[in-house]
């Protein structure tokens, strides 16, 4: 009989200092360029870090017990995107069509990262739940962002997702963007295997608006996600919701505040 694997407690948090958003740069560095190979422009800092970073809102996940950082996103509202000059996204997809449809509030999320020894729903989780905090805070309507899956197969579990998401979780078509880097076709692997991240998204409700686009420098496939918050999956939100706050002390549910 295999003994119970009891994790630390975690809480979730806004970044508020540079030593926080460098915290979040190491560990992206981490999982991003030593786990996945990504070729990263600030590879020789030890960090991943771009353009982006200076205008997003850094959502950390911190064990208490060591208060050590084991996972993070980072938040881009429509304000400072303008600021930045485009959304992350429109790096990769054509989103011309897409933003006169987005009724409303509107922020991308990227960059979402876990460590390895928390993948068993906790990070996420907690990440969901100060996601939800920052969205109910600030009244957004709608999230988006980009969900990776890895190319190390040639494309195979690329083809198998989008053959699954096209029957069950495409956008309306009002609502697709255009990749700027097409995959090329590839034959679906046999077996889907769903990584954890576009999995929970298409469980709360996420549509796969569109195609994929190929990210060379992280060799990955990345997929367009669009959530519409008003008409998430309650279920599985509360699912989220609940779980995150049995692993996190209950005086923590205050910590995320934003300008």
């Amino acid at each position: 009989m295999t003994a119970a694997i009891h994790l630390p407690q975690l809480r979730v948090e806004l970044a508020t200092t540079p030593q926080d958003v460098h915290a979040s740069q190491l560990l992206r560095y981490d999982i991003f360029a030593k786990e996945q190979g990504a070729h990263l422009e600030s590879a020789r800092e030890g960090i991943d870090r771009d353009h982006y970073d200076d205008y997003c809102h850094h959502l950390l996940v911190r064990r208490t017990d060591t208060n050590a950082v084991i996972g993070s996103t980072r938040i881009l509202t429509t304000p400072n995107a303008r600021r930045a000059g485009s959304f992350y996204s429109e790096n990769e997809f054509d989103l011309r069509g897409l933003f006169p449809q987005l009724k409303g509030n509107a922020i991308e999320i990227g960059r979402t990262c876990i460590h390895p020894d928390f993948r068993n729903g906790a990070g996420i989780g907690m990440l969901w739940l100060g996601l939800a905090q920052f969205m109910e805070m600030h009244r957004v309507d709608f999230m988006f962002g980009c969900a990776s899956i890895s190319m190390s197969d040639g494309g195979a579990q690329a083809s198998a997702i989008m053959r699954e998401a096209r029957t069950h979780n495409l956008a309306p078509a009002e609502l697709r963007v255009k990749p700027l880097m097409h995959l090329l076709p590839a034959q679906p692997a046999a077996k889907v295997t769903m990584p954890p991240l576009l999995k929970a998204y298409l469980k709360l409700g996420a549509w796969v608006a569109g195609e994929p686009c190929l990210d060379p420098d992280f060799n990955v496939a990345d997929i367009f996600i669009l959530l519409d918050v008003n008409n998430l999956n309650t279920r599985y939100h509360r699912h989220f919701v609940q779980g995150s706050l049995q692993r996190r002390p209950v005086n923590d549910v205050g910590l995320l505040r934003a300008a």
